[in-house]
């Protein structure tokens, strides 16, 4: 929070004493209890006040800054510091109140981690984001899937305070992402579509070079990166360059370095792009266990059975905008019919079971020759004796026969049309590789 202009306030060198001896001990309270983002505001704060005036004003903006921090630690220290010089607080309190975060009284009960309205961001005469909504409940995971240059990667950039949004509204835990990005950025991480830690350092040195530049002792920076080491299986490679680490290894030393910072937002664009299975089940472990502690996960993925697994709600983005959003089941509701999967013991009747169901469901079946499978959407399970029937009296024996519900990957189809209509004739969508 930056301090606003303070006039002076007059003190004699006893009270300017007993201000500094109090703003000391409300630093300490502060660096021993306060989480990052509000020491750094706490720092901010302090320093600035010292910078413009060095007796009472200072303390009286050290405590307004603890106080639009909400630190309960530091209120006894306010009582005795109004009893001292009452008279300071007043004009600190006065020159701040116009630029206090009115909102921050709400921010403590509030249930959305992300709320994002109207966002639009355009490159050349190109537009990536056409006004779409976001919103992510504290603690879960948000599920945001698209084709390639939905606009998926330029909106966690705008939420992440990369990029500026050409229009619309978009807050993190409170706070605006253009008029407050400082305090944004102390309370996300970021994992991107590519690792993006040095391969020439060691696993521990890249996870304590990150907790130095956000300002951590030596010692905490040290104490972080074992803790996260542990944690995500890595201490035995710890010394290793990461150059000599599986692609498995480096995803989960990219994760590791995303939460050094202990954020309460977390954004993870395509977490798992080129990872075998067995490697993207440990990223979805580690991603469960992270909510489960309390972080809001933003999850941008193009694996429809990741989003499946990790989702609570999802948004799906096609050309720039939001054409569904709601759970998986919700979404599985919207698609419509259930599926009907029906496969022959002899594969050369799967065109004799096709065209049973195409004939008695009116819509178009899919033959998978690999799986020796017939899919088809029913509306009305009612159908199905018929079905059966018809199969029976043409001679077609069956090795399986059954409904369910429709996979994320039919509903995504159904939302954004086949493949054939993701083309766009006026060049590549890849806009989120366009230069900003």
């Amino acid at each position: 929070m930056a301090v606003a202009p303070v006039r002076a306030a007059s003190a004699s060198t006893e009270k300017a004493g007993f201000h500094h001896v109090a703003a000391a001990r409300v630093q300490k309270t502060v660096t021993r209890a306060a989480p990052r983002a509000a020491k750094l505001t706490f720092g901010e704060t302090y320093c600035a006040a010292v910078i413009r005036d060095t007796n009472a004003v200072a303390v009286w903006a050290t405590v307004a800054g603890c106080l639009v921090t909400g630190l309960a630690e530091v209120w006894q220290w306010i009582v005795t510091c109004l009893a001292a010089d009452w008279q300071a607080m007043v004009l600190v309190l006065s020159d701040l109140s116009p630029t206090m975060d009115l909102s921050m009284t709400k921010r403590g009960s509030m249930t959305n981690a992300i709320e994002a309205s109207g966002l639009v961001k355009r490159f050349g005469k190109t537009t990536a984001l056409a006004g779409i909504d976001l919103v992510a409940r504290t603690g879960t995971v948000l599920g945001v899937l698209g084709p390639n240059g939905a606009g998926k990667t330029t909106a966690v950039r705008i939420l992440a305070t990369l990029l500026r949004p050409d229009d619309g509204q978009a807050r993190v835990c409170g706070y605006d992402v253009h008029r407050q990005a400082h305090e944004v950025r102390q309370l996300i991480g970021l994992t991107g579509q590519y690792a993006s830690v040095d391969d020439g350092l060691s696993g521990v040195n890249n996870l304590i070079m990150i907790g130095r530049l956000l300002g951590d002792s030596r010692a905490h920076a040290r104490a972080r990166a074992a803790e996260l080491l542990e944690r995500f299986d890595l201490t035995e490679a710890a010394q290793r360059p990461v150059k000599t680490y599986s692609g498995g290894m480096r995803r989960r030393l990219d994760l590791a370095a995303s939460l050094v910072g202990h954020p309460r937002v977390l954004y993870l664009d395509e977490p798992t792009t080129g990872l075998d299975p067995r490697s993207r089940m440990e990223v979805w472990g580690m991603v469960r266990a992270m909510v489960a502690e309390g972080v809001t996960v933003l999850l941008t993925t193009q694996y429809l059975d990741e989003a499946d697994q990790l989702a609570h709600d999802i948004v799906v983005i096609d050309h720039g905008t939001v054409i569904a959003t709601g759970t998986p089941d919700e979404l599985k509701a919207k698609a419509g019919a259930r599926v009907l999967e029906v496969s022959p013991v002899n594969p050369a009747r799967l065109d004799g079971v096709a065209a049973v169901l195409a004939d008695r469901t009116g819509a178009l079946p899919d033959t998978d020759v690999e799986a020796d499978v017939v899919r088809v959407p029913v509306a009305d399970a009612a159908v199905l004796p018929v079905i059966i029937r018809d199969l029976d009296e043409a001679g077609v024996e069956l090795a399986e026969f059954a409904m369910r519900k429709a996979s994320l990957d039919e509903v995504f189809l159904t939302l954004t049309g086949p493949p054939e209509a993701l083309d766009d004739s006026n060049g590549p969508r890849e806009l989120e590789r366009s230069p900003r």
